[in-house]
């Protein structure tokens, strides 16, 4: 089958006068656990990087050799974090787009055209939405990998801190042996207390402690 991803996006506007055109992507949506990241990045379009594709079809190991030659060649590129908190306050959706809009706004270089992996950024740059974008624009797949790393490197420094709910192993998502952890557990402060499974669990967790009612 042939292969989705390629720079047809880009190259169609470098055709209308675009120049600094800029993928965006994030990770992290549906997880119960920690930020949600995003990063936009401005390929050179003199340097191909060989291999970019959606983070979620490669390997660890490939999104992180990936990830580096993004980081090196790119004319730009930037990383930025909405905190559980605010996604409990906000919701995901609004925070998602929060991140995104930061990581744009963090380029070195200011973006005139962004390709936005099925998301509208209320800023005053031509933008094109794409559906599953980070399988179709390399740009957006250059974003979607270093906002997978990103990610991925803070859940292994939290798995650290927060022992026994296998951070490392599923990053924060929903997995059976992280609904285990949660109700034997319940949650931590960087948990997503709006998401069901978690606001479940803070109730259920035979670790909660209750402090006894005084007897009439």
């Amino acid at each position: 089958m042939a292969r989705q991803c390629s720079s047809r996006f880009e190259r169609a506007a470098r055709q209308l006068g675009w120049t600094r055109i800029a993928g965006i992507d994030e990770a992290g949506r549906g997880a119960l656990f920690g930020p949600v990241v995003a990063a936009a990045v401005i390929l050179n379009p003199k340097r191909r990087i060989v291999g970019l594709d959606d983070s979620k079809k490669l390997p660890a190991e490939r999104r992180i050799e990936l990830a580096i030659r993004i980081r090196e060649h790119a004319l730009a590129w930037a990383v930025a974090e909405v905190d559980a908190s605010r996604i409990d306050a906000w919701n995901i959706y609004q925070a998602s787009r929060q991140a995104m809009t930061a990581a744009m706004q963090q380029l070195c270089i200011a973006p005139d055209y962004l390709l936005i992996d099925a998301m509208k950024l209320d800023v005053l740059i031509e933008q094109k939405s794409l559906i599953k974008g980070d399988a179709r624009s390399v740009s957006i797949a250059a974003a979607s990998i270093l906002a997978k790393t990103h990610r991925d490197a803070r859940m292994d420094e939290w798995d650290l801190i927060y022992c026994g709910y296998g951070l490392a192993q599923h990053k924060g998502y929903g997995t059976p042996e992280h609904l285990e952890a949660l109700k034997r557990l319940g949650p931590t402060p960087l948990h997503r207390h709006s998401f069901a499974p978690v606001r479940e669990a803070r109730c259920w967790s035979t670790g909660a402690t209750q402090t006894p009612l005084p007897m009439f």
